[in-house]
């Protein structure tokens, strides 16, 4: 069976694993137990440019993610000793210190479980993917990118923004949203209550139309 077919969707419930890492052996649940989203993310190898540059960023912004209570976990099929040479070398050029975890998935199961060998790409490599658990251990995200592509971290700390925001609030958020700006509210379900949203019945609500209302997170 092709690995293409086994790629998990957005709301299935996360694969389990318990894996070696730079960390010692770690489970996913380790984290999602103690209430934390996951921010999972496969490179294709160790030692390339590109992953380099992302992993000297996520180093970087670590703090940021760890504000939003967000593990940040990588895996590639390396041996784990790689791992340890190439973020000590990370460490030693970008003068920051890699915090999180990276799997040495040389027994290829946690990319399997995930999807992330690309037959298409490669026979071995994975490829440049992001899955956004939540606590409850399901998948809220999935973000692929070509392996020329490096990951634009700003957008990865917004998705985790905006899904904080959507599940403590039941709201949406619109096309290039940002912390602070406005949400959106569910659209009526009937023609009656649609009249009403347009007609002054939408209390706190900025309506666009009756199927786009807007609302301020202050002021609720």
């Amino acid at each position: 069976m092709s690995t293409e077919n086994r790629i998990p969707r957005i709301n299935d419930p996360a694969p389990e694993f318990q894996a070696k890492s730079t960390h010692g052996v770690i489970k996913l649940s380790d984290y999602t137990s103690k209430g934390k989203y996951v921010l999972l993310f496969s490179h294709p190898a160790d030692f390339t440019p590109v992953c380099s540059t992302e992993f000297i960023e996520f180093a970087r912004r670590s703090a940021e993610f760890d504000k939003l209570n967000v593990q940040l976990v990588g895996v590639s099929i390396d041996s784990i000793y790689s791992h340890i040479a190439w973020v000590r070398d990370l460490e030693e050029h970008g003068g920051i210190q890699v915090k999180f975890p990276v799997i040495a998935d040389l027994d290829t199961k946690v990319s399997q479980a995930y999807g992330m060998i690309h037959e298409a790409a490669s026979d071995t490599s994975t490829v440049r993917a992001v899955f956004a658990i939540d606590p409850k251990q399901t998948i809220r995200a999935i973000i692929y990118y070509p392996m020329q592509v490096g990951r634009n971290i700003d957008e990865l700390v917004r998705v985790f923004q905006a899904l904080q925001v959507a599940d403590a609030n039941s709201v949406s958020l619109p096309a290039n949203w940002q912390p602070g700006e406005s949400v959106i509210v569910a659209a009526p379900a009937t023609v009656e209550d649609a009249a009403k949203r347009t007609n002054g019945g939408g209390a706190g609500l900025k309506v666009e139309r009756w199927y786009l209302s807007k609302k301020d997170l202050a002021a609720k």
